[in-house]
């Protein structure tokens, strides 16, 4: 049993399948398309949100060191991706590589874990754009009935009408081609960028130098009790976690780790790129640059313009302006807020269904959904079942406690990854790669080193969860995939023919 468990997907094999027309993907994507759908997913809930919360709890102004960590940790694993997207420019991102190195039960997993990571991270923040529209209607004196209100830290019946409803909105034009998309997709960046830029730009005129100091508050004890949300090194190793000191910007770094969610997402749409092996690395490495640096920069204009002790953690940007009498400004970020997440849901709903679709046409998926539609050559099936699916989800379900899930989620990919750069390296010397990772084994084994150490400082209940939805996994891959799987099909009738 174990050689079908571990059977790899030749690449060549992969990219032949790409080209059957039921199956084929519309190419139609750039660089700048690339580089626009990194930037549109992940500036989005970490950068409006998460600058506060870590500052205030975790680091004090050294959040910007913090963002700093988180970067590097994805910048060992994005130089992993731009080598397998460019050399294996197959829709599926981290399944379709592990297919290609590690095989197919550890590629099942990959992928079953992506399509948690990609439909949690839609839910999440289509409710968190849900709350920011519905602060602009309060403001506006419009007010949505509180049954059809964000159910974000919500209790009894009720429906988030507007997370619902944009994620259905989003799931239509996803059908109508990944190029209406990008389109779109460029037009809410330019929105978002300008709102950052803003945010960096006005709020440099208000940076008072004694908010800085100390730049490292002093090292403080993780509080004792609610042992359910304690990190899992703790659990395991009876060490806590420092809230501020040096410890404490490593610790603001796996919290932070969310607002880099979604770079990944690039590689899901190789197989729709116009030229993958050039155009992918650039639109993977870009986008992580630029973000990193608006991140960096908004994270030190923000501590410096009002004491991390009194940042606001639902709001920090918008009420760091209103603290320092200007409301306007404060009023175009909740805005532009509102508006950037409307991308980051749509990038993470198209990644999600190209993985879906990718594991549906090598048969561990029903094949139903592998069929593109005959004018928009789009995923269609996929596409509607999964939105239906995440707009309900997101409509009655308060989801803050599952967010950590998409962290866990991402970083078990991240390892996968880099441990298949490895050994494709060894097992297929002679693929063509228009991108190689430098410093091979080193840049991956430090990838997965990184990605371990912030994995391990989640609580040990997103752990739990985490284990629960690989056992569901594992028993839909034994009771359905193994046996549908495509590749274990031609192997059957590969070893027939040469009985």
């Amino acid at each position: 049993m174990s050689s079908t468990l571990f059977r790899t997907k030749k690449v060549e094999q992969s990219i032949l399948d790409t080209e059957e027309p039921e199956h084929a993907l519309k190419k139609s994507l750039s660089a700048l398309d690339l580089t626009v759908f990194g930037v549109g997913v992940i500036i989005g809930t970490g950068i409006f949100v998460l600058t506060g919360t870590v500052a205030k709890n975790n680091a004090g102004p050294a959040v910007a060191l913090a963002f700093v960590v988180a970067g590097v940790v994805c910048a060992l694993a994005a130089l992993c991706y731009a080598e397998f997207a460019s050399t294996v420019p197959v829709a599926g991102s981290a399944y379709t590589f592990a297919y290609a190195s590690l095989g197919e039960l550890p590629a099942w997993i990959i992928g079953w874990d992506l399509v948690l990571e990609f439909a949690l991270g839609t839910a999440v923040v289509s409710v968190g754009w849900s709350g920011y529209i519905a602060s602009l209607l309060d403001n506006a004196g419009w007010h949505l009935p509180a049954a059809l209100g964000s159910r974000d830290g919500a209790h009894g019946f009720g429906f988030d009408i507007l997370a619902a409803a944009l994620v259905l909105v989003l799931t239509g034009i996803l059908v109508l081609g990944t190029k209406l998309s990008a389109r779109v997709t460029s037009v809410v960046v330019a929105v978002k960028v300008a709102v950052v830029l803003t945010v960096i730009i006005a709020g440099a005129f208000f940076v008072k130098g004694d908010n800085y100091r100390p730049f490292v508050p002093k090292a403080q004890d993780v509080p004792a009790g609610d042992s359910l949300k304690s990190p899992l090194i703790q659990l395991m190793f009876g060490w806590a976690p420092s809230n501020f000191g040096v410890m404490g910007i490593f610790t603001a770094a796996s919290v932070v780790f969310f607002a880099f969610i979604g770079f990944d997402v690039v590689a899901t749409a190789a197989e729709e790129t116009r030229n993958p092996q050039r155009d992918m690395p650039r639109g993977i490495l870009g986008s992580l640059v630029i973000c990193t640096t608006l991140y960096v920069a908004v994270s030190i204009v923000v501590t410096g313009m009002q004491k991390y002790t009194d940042l606001s953690i639902t709001a920090p940007l918008a009420d760091a302006f209103k603290a320092t009498g200007h409301p306007w400004f404060a009023g175009f970020i909740s805005f532009g807020a509102a508006v950037g997440l409307t991308t980051v849901c749509m990038i993470l709903l198209l990644g999600q269904t190209r993985v879906f679709f990718a594991m549906s046409r090598d048969g561990l998926l029903p094949t139903f959904f592998s069929h593109v539609h005959p004018r928009f050559r789009t995923p269609h099936r996929p596409t509607i079942l999964l939105g239906v699916i995440i707009a309900i989800v997101a409509g009655f379900t308060p989801l803050s406690e599952l967010a950590e899930l998409v962290n866990i989620g991402t970083l078990f990919a991240f390892v996968v990854v880099a441990i298949g750069v490895i050994i494709l390296r060894k097992s297929r010397p002679d693929l063509p790669r228009a991108f190689r990772t430098p410093w091979v084994p080193f840049i991956p084994i430090l990838s997965v080193a990184a990605s371990l150490w912030l994995m391990l400082n989640l609580p040990a209940e997103t752990w739990l969860r985490f284990a629960i939805w690989m056992v569901i996994g594992f028993a839909v891959y034994f009771l359905y995939g193994r046996t549908h799987s495509r590749l274990g099909r031609r192997t059957a009738t590969t070893a027939d023919s040469t009985e």
